[in-house]
């Protein structure tokens, strides 16, 4: 049996891991609140460029903010969005998959965002064209030089983790121009007050409604990289409350174990006493 002192020195060490994954337990707990109230102001801003657009677009196509009669790579672009480190559980493996298993090199090129999933990528063999960190900070995050790969293309699907409560995340893909037009129809326009009869565009209606084809964009863009890092700061929120538990349970362990040594130290010292005077006490009578 482990002494007292050995038992002592790890149940301080277990104490520390309690107090550090409860403490990483309340900062993924705090930033996914705020990210969630990032999201729902970003959300009134789309709501209010998304009102104006759909009354002067005056084509039905999405052409992702280019210039007019640009041409555009015939391929499809793939945007996985993944965790910049390996702290999110399984669910950047789930995403690779779900992406790979839609994969054609001759029909898609793929972007990355987070290191995490080009390094799975890379393990896999899979080619990326670009490789973008994972946007350290929550708010006004620059998605711009994304955007202009983006814009190269006929078309753009996002793949990214859905945050569906603390202890439960999926992966999901998405079409970006039907993601634009699904949280366009979210919102409902007011009546088409502003047109070319009733205002100037310039330099042209056209630039206009390209500028807020490239702002919508770079919101639902930034929405859905918020959304995955909802996803992972969840997943680490779960593997640290399992932690703690874990570290809790292994503590309460120590702690009797310590109990339990101290007390059966104290019984060998007994033992010997008793011994000592049971051999005093027979050497007298001899």
């Amino acid at each position: 049996m482990k002494r007292p002192r050995e038992i002592a020195r790890e149940e301080a060490a277990m104490t520390t891991l309690v107090k550090l994954t409860s403490s990483f337990e309340g900062i993924a707990s705090m930033r996914i609140s705020q990210i969630k109230d990032q999201v729902l102001q970003s959300t009134k801003f789309f709501n209010e460029l998304w009102g104006i657009y759909s009354q002067i677009n005056i084509d039905d196509n999405f052409q992702f903010g280019r210039e007019k009669d640009a041409a555009a790579i015939n391929k499809e672009l793939y945007v996985v969005v993944t965790a910049e480190g390996g702290f999110s559980g399984d669910i950047d493996q789930k995403l690779i998959q779900l992406m790979i298993s839609e994969y054609d090199s001759s029909k898609q090129d793929i972007i990355v965002v987070g290191s995490h999933g080009a390094a799975q990528l890379a393990q896999r063999g899979v080619r990326f064209k670009k490789y973008f960190k994972m946007p350290s900070k929550d708010q006004n995050i620059n998605v711009a030089p994304i955007i202009r790969e983006v814009q190269q293309y006929n078309s753009t699907k996002l793949y990214y983790q859905e945050y569906l409560s603390l202890m439960n995340q999926d992966v999901k893909s998405i079409e970006l121009s039907k993601a634009i037009q699904e949280r366009g129809s979210a919102s409902r326009s007011a009546d088409r007050a502003i047109n070319e009869k009733t205002y100037i565009f310039e330099p042209s209606t056209y630039a206009v409604v390209a500028h807020l084809e490239r702002s919508m964009m770079q919101i639902a863009v930034s929405q859905l990289i918020l959304e995955s890092k909802l996803a992972q700061y969840a997943a680490r929120f779960r593997a640290m409350s399992a932690s703690h538990q874990r570290a809790s349970e292994a503590k309460d362990d120590l702690h009797l174990d310590y109990n339990r040594a101290r007390r059966s130290m104290k019984d060998e010292r007994l033992k010997e006493i008793v011994n000592g005077l049971k051999k005093v006490r027979a050497g007298a009578r001899a």
